[in-house]
């Protein structure tokens, strides 16, 4: 229990760094993919919040729900639509943002009167398929499944453009910046993995210990992906 107390305050933190860090780069350069990952990583902080909220004052239908939304259903699609944003150029983002926007709304009205079909532990975090019917879990589902598939996607694809111009000279920009955005996605990708692998930890660390633990580093590696894809590349002559 204090390792996830430990953990899950310093998931929030440093996503709450993060994400106002990200949101500063926004206001300055006013790169739309900027804007959508500062919103994603403030919805893992949320989540973490939740997280913290449940290990120190007890799970209960309001924490679990709060939980299951941030850090099961919103935070990965806000985090495809900044990969939709940076490959795919600002009209295809703003289509698929309004998407985003408006199944993220309807997923926080269907966990607002979800009934709870299991008995909450105060001690232990509940799995969603013990305690919601299958709309929730459809919806995390598909939220999660989605936008890890875009992410995992984008990371291939700029990885496939960066191999398409290994013809140019060593020290071109445009390689420079194919490689950078490369490494800047597969970062991204590798973050996003992560997050999905608290699974893999329960049986070492338990169910709340092991998302602390996936939350801390899955975000920090986020969050290199998006400083590497948004460094400033170099002038050309």
């Amino acid at each position: 229990m204090a390792l996830t107390l430990a953990l899950a305050s310093g998931a929030t933190v440093v996503s709450l760094a993060f994400a106002g860090a990200t949101f500063e780069r926004w206001l300055r350069r006013r790169r739309r993919h900027e804007l959508a990952w500062s919103v994603a990583l403030l919805l893992f902080a949320l989540g973490s919040l939740s997280l913290w909220a449940g290990a120190a004052i007890g799970w209960d239908g309001l924490t679990f729900r709060l939980f299951y939304l941030f850090g099961a259903i919103v935070n990965v699609p806000f985090l495809a639509l900044g990969t939709v944003y940076l490959l795919a150029g600002r009209r295809r983002g703003d289509r698929w943002a309004v998407a985003v926007a408006v199944g993220c709304a309807f997923a926080a009205g269907v966990l607002a009167v979800a009934p709870l079909e299991g008995t909450i532990r105060a001690d232990e975090l509940p799995r969603g398929s013990e305690v919601f019917g299958v709309l929730p879990r459809v919806l995390a589902a598909v939220a999660s499944g989605a936008g890890a598939t875009v992410v995992l996607a984008g990371a291939v694809w700029s990885a496939a453009r960066l191999l398409g111009g290994g013809r140019r000279a060593d020290g071109d920009p445009r390689r420079e910046g194919a490689g950078r955005l490369a490494a800047g996605n597969l970062l991204i990708a590798l973050g996003t993995i992560l997050l999905s692998t608290s699974g893999l930890l329960n049986s070492i660390l338990g169910e709340m210990d092991a998302f602390a633990v996936t939350l801390t580093l899955g975000i920090t590696v986020l969050f290199a992906g998006f400083l590497v894809t948004t460094v400033p590349g170099r002038p050309t002559a």
